[in-house]
């Protein structure tokens, strides 16, 4: 059983990957930020249209490995229509969840994203999962205009 979950997990990853969501320029976005993995090498700019505290619209342009390119795809999906307080809450499930900093996380609460939950079995492949995570925190606080994972 554990097999096939891991299995669905990996296309999951491999669709995202081949098929990113959201990749394009985003030409009426009010907030842009930059994010830069020297590990990996994964670059990315993260476009956000935010309006009265709530994310209307979320892309991205840039390259980067399979999980890195898959967590911006999902997450530029799962953002969309939520508040920067709920996008900020799920920035933190996530964070505690690929960095094994809390066990108590029910991974249901992630949704799609629990596909990369398993990256905190390998720790050098956690940055390039969180990456987009941290650009989104960035974006949200309207603080930086670049981010990196060192």
């Amino acid at each position: 059983m554990m097999g096939d979950l891991r299995d669905l997990y990996q296309e999951v990853i491999f669709d995202h990957n081949r098929n990113p969501r959201n990749f394009h320029v985003m030409e009426n976005a009010n907030r842009t930020v930059e994010g830069f993995n020297p590990l990996c090498g994964d670059r990315l700019t993260l476009y956000l249209n935010i309006q009265d505290g709530i994310i209307r619209d979320a892309s991205f342009q840039g390259s980067g490995c399979a999980i890195s390119t898959a967590s911006v795809s999902l997450m530029t999906e799962m953002v969309k229509g939520k508040s920067e307080a709920d996008a900020r809450r799920m920035f933190d499930i996530f964070h505690k969840i690929t960095t094994g900093k809390d066990d108590n996380v029910k991974l249901e609460e992630l949704g799609k994203l629990q596909v990369l939950a398993g990256v905190r079995e390998y720790p050098a492949r956690v940055k390039c999962a969180t990456l987009a995570w941290h650009t989104l925190d960035a974006a949200i606080r309207n603080q930086e205009k670049s981010v990196s994972t060192e």
